[in-house]
């Protein structure tokens, strides 16, 4: 993979007018990978040895992180990120941090997976982000504390060296670590501000887990399953329809644009591994005026296996979901919905269970990378 490109220095002064028009940005490809640091999936910052200015919560906001000129509170100007107060030396005589001075964020990830890529995004802090950055991983099983996560037997694996970053930027980072990660630590050197953080990466769930369940959806973007394309990426990630939850809006669903020719629109998908499917649902909700008007959903088994057509062209219902069960299970390792003639779905569920080639499989990968 080509290396990202990199921002260094300040940014200008914010001078006015759209705060995102000096914004330093870069087409980033490990971005078609699911953000494994999604509040949606669970994820949180579980701690941080200093927020004085602005809380660690604040970097898995969703959305760009916003900009208001006139906001400042008690403690100086109120910004949409994570911000430290400014370090100094031990003395007059060496008032400035040393080399290893530097703030940290544990968090925890909403899936655990293989780390692909990283955004540390510093926008609107042009003259107080971190001089340089590092990300560290980690795997601890359960549900550890910050204190156990920072005892001296966890074993943290770095993710991305340290490594000089800019003001008001989108700063990627490619990893090429593979191992399965529960959690980051995020460090700045020494001390300032970070906007956003997202941890582009394949999620690898617990096989015990998916076995214990038993029946579960095999699709489901925490149990491992992801978009591998899409005919239309227009309006909103293709991702969004495995997410979990309900949508609770338009734009947290897939919506394409309108089409003008006679053609349809598709997402196809990868599950968590090889499965039997016993039923499924489509859902239209908040895609009032413009759902799909139809749908149909197939399955093969294999990268080259031959589509098979599980549930027929149906109409679909504004705002609905649609539940279906099929009249005998349909084994596969991929799938395919296809909407007639465009519009969107805000969720597709496809409930099922492991084979036993399948659970095998998983496993091997799991314990593969470290799980």
């Amino acid at each position: 993979m080509t290396a990202p490109q990199s921002f260094t220095g300040d940014a200008n002064p914010y001078g006015g007018g759209d705060p995102y028009a000096d914004y330093r940005t870069a087409d980033f490809p490990f971005t078609r990978y699911a953000d494994l640091a999604d509040r949606r999936l669970g994820a949180a910052v579980v701690a941080a040895n200093d927020e004085f200015f602005a809380q660690r919560e604040n970097l898995l906001l969703p959305g760009a992180a916003e900009f208001d000129p006139e906001h400042f509170g008690h403690k100086g100007k109120i910004m949409d990120g994570w911000e430290t107060r400014r370090r100094r030396g031990a003395s007059a005589e060496h008032p400035w941090p040393t080399a290893e001075d530097h703030d940290w964020a544990l968090v925890r990830l909403g899936a655990p997976g293989v780390v692909r890529g990283i955004v540390v995004d510093t926008a609107h802090f042009r003259g107080n982000y971190p001089q340089a950055v590092s990300v560290e991983g980690a795997s601890v099983p359960g549900s550890p504390s910050p204190e156990e996560l920072l005892a001296d037997e966890v074993k943290w694996t770095t993710l991305v060296p340290r490594t000089p970053v800019g003001g008001h930027a989108a700063n990627g980072f490619a990893v090429q670590v593979e191992q399965r990660f529960t959690h980051l630590r995020v460090n700045q050197h020494p001390d300032g501000g970070i906007a956003r953080l997202r941890v582009y990466g394949e999620v690898v769930p617990d096989p015990r887990w998916l076995s214990a369940l038993g029946t579960f959806d095999v699709v489901a973007l925490e149990n491992g399953g992801q978009v591998e394309d899409a005919s239309d990426l227009f309006y909103s990630p293709a991702a969004n329809t495995i997410q979990p939850g309900r949508s609770r809006k338009m734009d947290d669903g897939w919506e394409t644009r309108r089409r003008r020719d006679d053609g349809h629109d598709w997402i196809r998908y990868r599950l968590a591994a090889q499965a039997e499917i016993r039923a499924l649902e489509i859902d239209t909700a908040y895609l009032k005026g413009n759902s799909a008007g139809w749908a149909s959903v197939s399955v093969r088994n294999g990268d080259t296996g031959e589509w098979t057509e599980i549930l027929p062209r149906t109409r679909l219902q504004p705002d609905t979901n649609h539940r279906f069960t099929l009249a005998a299970p349909a084994v596969g390792t991929h799938a395919r919905v296809d909407i007639f003639p465009d519009g969107g779905i805000s969720r597709l569920r496809l409930f099922g269970s492991l084979t036993e080639q399948g659970a095998s499989a998983l496993t091997a990968r799991h314990q593969e990378l470290g799980g």
